[in-house]
């Protein structure tokens, strides 16, 4: 496994000495991170496989405005030796790859190799965090993957409980079961999970995400900070005008995207209005012609293109999910509808600012690399809301960062 370590930001230990250690797992290129820093946590060590990833991991630590601080550590997680982390980390948090179940994907779940769930539990089971956080995709609620759903949470309360070498998920699930149903059980870890959309927490993106937080029984159960915004703040505000008179606009004959008959708009709502596409572009600068160095990512992509069921984003609307593109970014995903009613693709900063990184976070590699990266990404201001929740309920208890290994 190769390590990168950032000697220009000395006074930030990345000797494993601390006893509040952040890790983050499959880290992408920082979204996740990013947010937790925000929120209060110290990510300092960065796992992830992706190449590309990690330079870009690299270029945001070393950067003469870093966004991150830590070490980048590039290679196979399945090779990842925990035992010098035992007993100092406080978070463990990650992206599982989402691949195993996602819709676009080839649906194996538990039978596709690149099911990194079992790293998790490897990873808990030895380091012992005082909280874990995971994110994944929506269809990992798919009524298919129910069962292997209910078995991670069971896992999760109970990570001492090893799978056996060629012990298949399913019969593993059953000695789980088992030692939940003994007169003397006790979890572990408390656990709690949420499908959140990011609209509702001020990313200006639709993007519906599983969220699983588990904190150690000693810690209080973690409970999801409620949602910041709200749809029908946001048809309130355009329907009055308010919306437009803030961007300067003209109102429009029509308000797209319509209420589609959901909750009234007459219905109390003391949330904040949605976070738009054209919000979100406040204050960003034209997109350069072509490609450079020179213009953080933003430039203009030619050749965008809709078909049915895949139109492109209104501009004052949240966006629609912003795709990674592994299998393939579909025409018309990616793409804005502009006033004139002509699409064209994001830049990569706007769908950077999409998923609320920061201007300062620049992406490295080709298109199709950068594109992986944003899309993969966890939406920062979401990471920060959740952390910030968990962050306080682990200060307010005053949790160690160990209780010490449980052996069964």
């Amino acid at each position: 496994m190769r390590t990168t370590t950032n000697n220009q930001r000395s006074r930030q230990s990345l000797a494993i000495r601390s006893e509040c250690i952040d890790i983050n797992l499959f880290a992408g290129s920082g979204g996740m991170a990013i947010g937790l820093s925000e929120g209060g946590f110290s990510p300092t060590h960065f796992f992830e496989l992706d190449s590309f990833c990690c330079e870009t991991l690299r270029r945001n630590i070393q950067s003469k405005r870093p966004t991150l601080v830590g070490t980048v550590h590039e290679g196979d997680i399945r090779k990842v030796d925990w035992s010098p982390f035992v007993g100092k980390v406080r978070l463990l948090a990650g992206g599982v790859p989402c691949q195993p179940f996602s819709r676009a994907g080839k649906h194996r779940a538990a039978r596709d190799r690149r099911n990194l769930f079992p790293e998790i539990f490897r990873a808990i089971r030895e380091v012992r965090p005082a909280a874990v956080l995971i994110e994944n995709v929506r269809g990992l609620l798919r009524d298919g993957f129910q069962p292997y759903f209910e078995y991670i949470l069971r896992q999760l309360q109970v990570p001492s409980i090893e799978s056996k070498h060629g012990e298949s998920w399913r019969d593993h699930d059953q000695r789980i079961r088992r030692h939940q149903c003994s007169f003397d059980y006790r979890p572990e870890y408390h656990v709690s999970w949420r499908l959140l959309d990011a609209a509702d927490y001020g990313v200006p993106q639709n993007r519906h995400r599983v969220f699983i937080v588990a904190t150690r029984i000693d810690l209080p159960i973690f409970k999801f900070p409620n949602p910041t915004h709200s749809r029908i703040t946001l048809l309130r505000t355009q329907l009055s005008g308010e919306y437009w008179r803030r961007h300067d606009l003209k109102r429009p004959r029509k308000i797209n995207p319509t209420n589609n008959g959901q909750a009234p708009l007459e219905l109390d709502d003391d949330r904040l209005p949605w976070v738009t596409a054209r919000d979100a572009f406040l204050g960003l600068a034209e997109p350069s012609s072509r490609e450079s160095e020179k213009c953080f990512n933003h430039w203009v992509i030619p050749g965008a293109r809709v078909y049915d069921g895949h139109s492109g984003s209104d501009l004052d609307w949240p966006s629609k999910t912003i795709k990674a593109g592994v299998h393939g970014v579909p025409g018309g995903e990616n793409t804005l509808v502009d006033e004139n009613g002509k699409y064209r693709y994001f830049t990569l900063r706007e769908t950077a600012r999409l998923q609320a990184f920061p201007d300062a976070h620049l992406f490295t590699g080709a298109r199709i690399h950068v594109t992986r990266q944003i899309g993969n990404a966890v939406p920062c201001r979401l990471a920060e809301l959740i952390g910030r929740t968990l962050i306080n309920a682990i200060d307010s208890n005053g949790a160690k960062t160990s209780e010490g290994r449980k052996k069964r």
